[in-house]
This record gives structure tokens, sequence and C-alpha cells, in this order.
């Protein structure tokens, strides 16, 4: 399955080079007084517009023409989940951005979002006056305005699916999934300078993964195709989130894989057989409690300006399972998880990366690819499949 940048036009080529035009849409007068000052100190973007409701978008998208939009959920007229499939129809290669606080409805409501097309979303602070919190809020989005916006013009957009919501199906063991998109070509690695590396010689063990933006649309499509790994062995991810957008993705990735999965409890024992997610806004780690490995979460700072962070549950895998891991990033921004991948492959482990043209970002995976540590450089929809035959026994 390829997960290209959702909203993308099937056709035409990228947008020519000056600043990205960005919409904000936001009933919130302090919130778009905020974005619009961030947005203004920035020399590759510029504010388009700054408008009360999704209504206003609709009606004037054409006039301003704007490469990305900040979309609001709750707005009076016409709210976000409402405007979001009428501005891809006027405008396919729109990059929209949801912006929501953190309630569990508005959580679902962004899930839902990415089903029509949304490229991400971001979480917004309950109150601007915190400083920590305000700051986040600033540094996330203008990255992924950034980040996302420049996928947009760096090459012509490629046709995928949006991420298709889960829908629920009998289970015995908890709940379900969706089917996965058409699967590309192979894809090469972006970069001919790109050096892989051999597979370990060691089995595998453990699976470990990492991911960001574009992850929540390629875990999903990625554990459809794990069952015979889960059931015999450990998955740990970490997808950068906040706090209860964990929990739904949890129930997501349960549904998907018809294998238990749940945000991952301190002190929990490792086993075969499930899927631990990192619980938003702690780091997950893995560690020794006599003869059991346990779940070992950590209140401590924000790693590569994440938190859940990859790195952390990388390199503690190591003091566990030795050179018996297998690591895979996924699409994200930011280069999380190729220090720890470092680590891995140094303690005799083997790490695969999600190639370029599947990624919804290739900062993460292209981090891992560009330090030469990867065994493969794949497209998300091969992943699953190489994963499987190397918890089998293949070696290379």
């Amino acid at each position: 399955m390829s997960v290209a940048f959702a909203g993308n036009s099937t056709t035409g080529s990228s947008r020519e080079a000056g600043p990205l035009r960005v919409m904000i849409v936001d009933d919130s007068v302090v919130i778009r007084g905020l974005i619009s000052r961030w947005v203004g100190a920035e020399h590759d973007m510029e504010v388009a517009a700054s408008l009360r409701t999704g209504l206003e978008a609709v009606n004037q998208l054409e006039r301003i023409n704007p490469d990305v939009a900040v979309l609001d959920i709750e707005m009076p007229e016409l709210d976000g989940i409402s405007a979001l499939p009428q501005l891809l129809a006027k405008k396919r290669d729109l990059v929209i951005i949801m912006a929501s606080t953190l309630p569990r409805r508005n959580a679902e409501i962004s899930f839902k979002a990415l089903s029509l097309g949304a490229a991400d979303y971001i979480p917004k602070p309950e109150s601007t006056r915190e400083a920590s919190a305000a700051d986040i809020f600033h540094h996330d989005l203008i990255q992924k305005i950034r980040h996302l916006g420049a996928r947009l013009r760096r090459k012509p957009a490629v046709a995928s699916p949006p991420l298709a919501p889960a829908t629920p199906a009998p289970a015995p063991r908890g709940p379900v999934a969706r089917p996965a998109a058409p699967a590309p070509a192979l894809q090469a690695p972006s970069s001919g300078s790109l050096v892989t590396r051999p597979f370990s010689s060691q089995a595998p063990k453990v699976l470990l993964i990492g991911s960001s933006t574009g992850g929540p649309q390629a875990l999903m499509a990625l554990v459809t195709e794990l069952g015979p790994v889960i059931d015999r062995f450990p998955v740990l991810i970490t997808q950068h989130m906040p706090p209860t957008f964990t929990t739904i993705l949890a129930e997501h990735l349960a549904r998907s894989s018809r294998k238990p999965a749940a945000e991952a409890v301190d002190g929990e024992p490792v086993k075969p057989g499930r899927i631990y997610l990192a619980p938003g806004g702690k780091h997950m780690r893995v560690a020794r409690n006599g003869a059991d490995t346990v779940i070992a979460l950590d209140d401590g700072p924000a790693v590569n300006f994440c938190k859940p962070a990859v790195d952390p549950l990388f390199t503690s895998a190591i003091d566990i399972w030795h050179g018996n891991i297998l690591s895979v990033i996924l699409t994200g921004m930011g280069s999380d998880g190729m220090r720890g991948g470092k680590d891995i492959v140094a303690a005799g482990g083997s790490v695969i990366a999600q190639d370029e043209a599947s990624s919804v970002v290739w900062g993460m995976p292209g981090a891992a690819a560009n330090a030469g540590i990867c065994a493969a450089i794949l497209p998300l929809n091969q992943i699953g499949a190489k994963v499987n035959r190397l918890f089998a026994g293949d070696r290379s």
C-alpha cells in the first residue's frame, strides 16, 4: 500500500517556489492571531487568509488559493470535519492540518479527518497562557506546515487513497480492520548513494516500530500483515502522539490487526501475542524485573522534541534482546529513531526504513537511510512481508 500525502491531486505538478500560502480557519481570535504571527515570522511561508468559519473557507478558497490550511474542528456555521471534504473537492492538492483540543471526541474526529483526506492533525493547548504548551504547539505546527508543504512542491503528487476508517467485525479477542490498498511497484531508494547493509545473522526476538507524521495510516496498514509475528513475538510501537490520541490509535490497531493492542502500562510484562503502544506524554522503555521483561514508562523531558520518542525504546531494548532485534522506522518528521537504530545495529540487530515515495514525510526513515544503518529501504506495502520472512528464518 502506498500511503501518499493525503489530499494530493492525481494530476499536475508541484507548485512553483515561493512562500507557502497558509489559510488559518478558527473561530478563536486568539488562536488565529497566534498562528498568523508565527506563520508571518517564517521566511518560507505567509498568511494567505485568517478566517472564522469553515463556510468562509469554502466560499473563498478559489480566491485565496492557499497551499496549506490549518482547520479547526469546532466552528459555527460549518465545522472543520464538514468543511474538509468540500475544501478538497475544490482543491485536491490542498494540505489540510486539523487542529483540535484533546478531549476524546475531538481526537476521534481528528482520526476521522484522516479518512476524509486530511494530511495531518495537531492538538491545540487547552490554554495558550501556559508557555511550554504554547511553545510545543508553535514548534510542531510550523514544522508540519513546512514539511507537508514541501512535499507538495518537491514532486508531482502520488495518487493514493486516504486512510480508510477501521470497521468493526467479529473477532475472538478484540477489535478489527481495514483492507490494504492496491500495492505500487517497487521503488528504488531516492538517492543512488544510499547504502544498505546485510541483515543480522541473529534471529529477531522482538519487533520495534517508530513513526510520526503519517504514522497512523502506515501503522494500520502494516499491522494487518503481521499476524504471524504478533502471535509469536512481542511488538512495541512508539508513535509521536499526545495523550487521548494514543488511546484511540491503540483501539484502531487492535481492530486492524485483530490482535490485542493497547497503550503500555508501567510494570506490565512484555509477552508475545500483544501490541504495546507508547502512551502519549510518556517515553516507553523496557527493563528487567527478575526473569521478566517489563514496560518502563518515563515522564522525563522530551527527546528529539518528542514525548514519547523512539530512541528511548530502541536503546533500552538492547539490554534485553541484545542483537536479536528487528526495528522498523516509518514515515515521520525529524530524525528520531536514527540514533537508537545505530545502537541496535552496533549490537547486532537490523533496521528497515520506509522508502521516500511511500512516506508522507521522509524525515525519520530518511535519516536512518542516509546514516547507512538500514538493511532494507522498502515501500510500505512490502515491509510486512519482509518482516514476516525475517521472523520465519530468512536472513537476507
